[in-house]
């Protein structure tokens, strides 16, 4: 019996340990954030805006400032404490560092998939509305999406979130207050919509002129049941795809958001707000911008690499041009049972 193509895009997955292993750090990460609760009330006893500037702890039977009276943080005592400041103060106002890295990747991690979520959807809407109707329904929408296409992405979300960052977001009965999570989810979402949409789009003008759209309109299909029910499903593993590699940049673009100040507003965590106030202790706390910036690192690797895998694994034909080229191309062999 011949295997469906869900089943060999899976073993195609399994049989690549780099893309597992990125999985598994991924989720490693996804579950080091979410028992930031149980390590704050549990371990640390501090919540992740608690100062503790002119407190004393004891570390291995000293008495130890969290800051000193020169505004140096206390440095990463491991468990010397108990697990409290396991890596140190965050600075001036001597917050617990783990726990802000804890919850600064929740909202990292919130941020990053709301903003994917909302490009992707975004971007399928437009891509199939243009693919389907054609005409001067594509005219618009393309030049939409190549007027925002020509603006460099961080500058572009840069100026969204300076303007946005004072009186906030009054569209209609939509209103976003300027310090809210939604604004750097919205201004990261739009901009990445182009980079979803164009390609997508591609893919619905060439799916337009399938036989089994033919068939479908033949029988009386109108435009939702052929957008939905006809061209939707063959754009699931593009989306998919892109929709990973799409949550990893919008990881880095909120952590240059916010390291700018125009993404998560203080006293939030995020890894691009502690790098940001951490930078200013580079030289006697340089763990402060380094934590950070490893989460993000090895948030955005492990999202990249495991986004190519599934790109491979569920189009195997673009890994196939490119090894017929080298002379390493063996076609993929099926048992039939």
């Amino acid at each position: 019996m011949s295997r469906g193509p869900a089943s060999l895009a899976w073993r195609r997955l399994r049989g690549n340990r780099v893309a597992l292993a990125a999985a598994a750090l991924f989720v490693l990460i996804v579950v080091f954030c979410l028992a930031a609760p149980l390590w704050s009330s549990g371990v640390a006893e501090s919540g992740p805006n608690a100062t503790h500037t002119v407190e004393k702890i004891e570390v291995d039977g000293q008495q130890r400032e969290v800051v000193s009276p020169d505004g140096t943080p206390i440095g990463p005592v491991w468990f010397g404490a108990g697990g409290k400041f396991f890596l140190g103060a965050d600075g001036r106002l001597g917050r617990d560092e783990m726990v802000r890295l804890m919850y600064g990747g929740r909202t990292s991690l919130i941020v990053g998939f709301s903003a994917g979520l909302l490009a992707t959807l975004l971007a399928v809407a437009a891509a199939l509305l243009a693919g389907y109707y054609r005409g001067r329904t594509d005219t618009a929408i393309a030049r939409l999406l190549d007027l925002a296409w020509s603006f460099p992405v961080l500058l572009l979300a840069i100026a969204l979130g300076a303007a946005l960052a004072a009186g906030g977001l009054k569209l209609g009965p939509i209103e976003i207050q300027s310090g809210s999570i939604l604004l750097p989810i919205l201004i990261i979402g739009l901009v990445y919509t182009p980079y979803v949409a164009r390609p997508l789009r591609g893919e619905v003008l060439a799916l337009r002129e399938k036989e089994f759209m033919e068939a479908a309109t033949a029988q009386g299909a109108g435009p939702a049941r052929l957008m939905l029910r006809e061209l939707l499903p063959n754009l699931w593993s593009t989306i998919v795809v892109f929709f990973t590699l799409v949550v990893a940049q919008s990881l880095l673009l909120e952590a240059a958001l916010s390291y700018v100040g125009v993404g998560v507003q203080a006293p939030d965590p995020s890894w691009g707000a502690m790098i940001s106030s951490g930078f200013k202790l580079l030289y006697t706390s340089p763990l402060l911008t380094i934590l950070p910036g490893a989460m993000i690192l090895l948030t955005v690797l492990s999202l990249n690499v495991f986004g190519d895998a599934l790109r491979d694994a569920l189009d195997p034909r673009s890994r196939a041009d490119l090894e017929v080229h080298t002379g390493s191309y063996e076609p993929e062999r099926e048992v039939v049972a």
